[in-house]
């Protein structure tokens, strides 16, 4: 395997390195997704509603445009009839709304009512409060670290788990035979 190659860390990053931060990261996934932080958020975001609903409205608000349901399914990562069921109760909520699509009369677009650009603006700035809070301490410089590293972290990941697996083998069978 090359030292760019899947499973194989990069020159400089031995296993142990990554082998110490790898519980952290677990715990971290944890805690957002089991923890108080967002219970507390979707708390803000108000009237019951739920992280499923919370994340279209959130989605909606981030694109800053209507978005037809396999987009919204992509940001979120899950699948189109999962977001179908959210969108339906935010509807009789009166929480989004369908318009129809410009480009093709036969779609429709999801909007966010003002209602529920409130509950997702809600739910972020309880998110962002709180990550506030946790950063308040840091120097300027380790926060625009995070934040840039993270936000490349983040893309990297998603762009390699969006790789077909044939590619991924591809490539791990190319390292191995250099």
């Amino acid at each position: 395997m090359t030292p760019e190659s899947p499973g194989e860390p990069a020159p400089g990053l031995s296993p142990d390195d990554l082998l110490a931060v790898l519980p952290r990261i677990t715990r971290l996934s944890s805690a957002f997704n089991k923890g108080r932080l967002i219970e507390r958020a979707v708390e803000a975001a108000g009237p019951s509603l739920d992280r499923p609903a919370v994340g279209v409205l959130v989605s909606l608000l981030a694109a800053g445009e209507p978005l037809r349901i396999g987009e919204i399914a992509e940001r979120m990562q899950v699948v189109g009839p999962h977001v179908t069921r959210q969108v339906q109760a935010l509807e009789k909520r009166r929480l989004v709304r369908r318009i129809a699509d410009p480009l093709d009369r036969r779609a429709s677009l999801i909007e966010p009512t003002e209602t529920g650009n409130e509950a997702a603006r809600r739910y972020v700035a309880s998110v962002l409060g709180w990550l506030a809070e946790v950063l308040a301490d840091w120097p300027r410089q380790d926060r625009d670290d995070l934040l840039r590293l993270l936000a490349r972290f983040a893309d990297d990941v998603l762009a390699r788990l969006a790789l077909p697996e044939e590619e991924e083998e591809g490539e791990e069978g190319e390292g191995e035979q250099g």
